[in-house]
């Protein structure tokens, strides 16, 4: 339906779904975000029920400070928003502005690792490690989970770099390129949940 209207407007179907095998592999990879729904969703029902378990180490109040984490919230915002602009050069089949676009996503998402990284590392420099706790257990795992989605996202991104720089904009890329971007925007929904339910709520509880 979507590729029908985008034919609508533009007159050409997008390249992503310019052949059968793109689109299918396009459903097969809405599969598997639905099961990392699942996953996340586990991860969230844990933390919920183990975020006040402290066992007199440090409480979420004590630990959390919003700077860090608006920071971090802005840096995954800005890199969807770069994510988009990358897929809107996609359609208009620009190999240099989906390539310049892409990097930007990249920049904005190691700045985000890098801050994850730093704020993970304090907390352990604290005392306040992943077995001080179940809220710490909980904590750690939730958060580190998205992390390691976030960075094996820019490891996919560098790849899609280095395909776009060899091949530029066929079908093929265009595929990937736009299967990485509902990957990319699905974890930058998974931070809004993360930021609400554990940093938010942390601070007020």
């Amino acid at each position: 339906m979507n590729a029908s209207l985008e034919a609508g407007q533009s007159g050409r179907v997008p390249l992503e779904f310019s052949d059968h095998h793109g689109a299918l592999s396009i459903l097969g990879f809405w599969l598997f975000l639905a099961s990392d729904v699942v996953l996340f969703s586990c991860l969230f029902a844990v933390y919920a029920s183990y975020g006040m378990r402290t066992a007199g180490g440090p409480t979420p109040m004590q630990l959390f400070h919003y700077g860090p984490a608006l920071a971090e919230t802005l840096l995954l915002l800005c890199s969807s928003f770069a994510c988009g602009l990358c897929v809107y050069q996609l359609r208009r089949r620009s190999t240099n502005g989906t390539t310049a676009w892409l990097a930007v996503t990249m920049l904005l998402g190691l700045g985000f690792v890098a801050m994850e990284a730093h704020e993970f590392a304090s907390y352990v420099a604290s005392g306040a490690t992943w077995h001080k706790s179940a809220f710490l257990s909980a904590f750690f795992t939730l958060v580190g989970t998205h992390g390691l989605h976030v960075s094996f996202g820019l490891l996919w991104a560098a790849s899609l770099l280095v395909q776009l720089r060899r091949h530029g904009l066929n079908a093929v890329s265009a595929r990937k390129l736009y299967v990485f971007s509902l990957y990319w925007h699905f974890l930058d929904i998974i931070w809004v949940f993360i930021f609400s339910a554990v940093y938010l709520v942390g601070r007020i509880s």
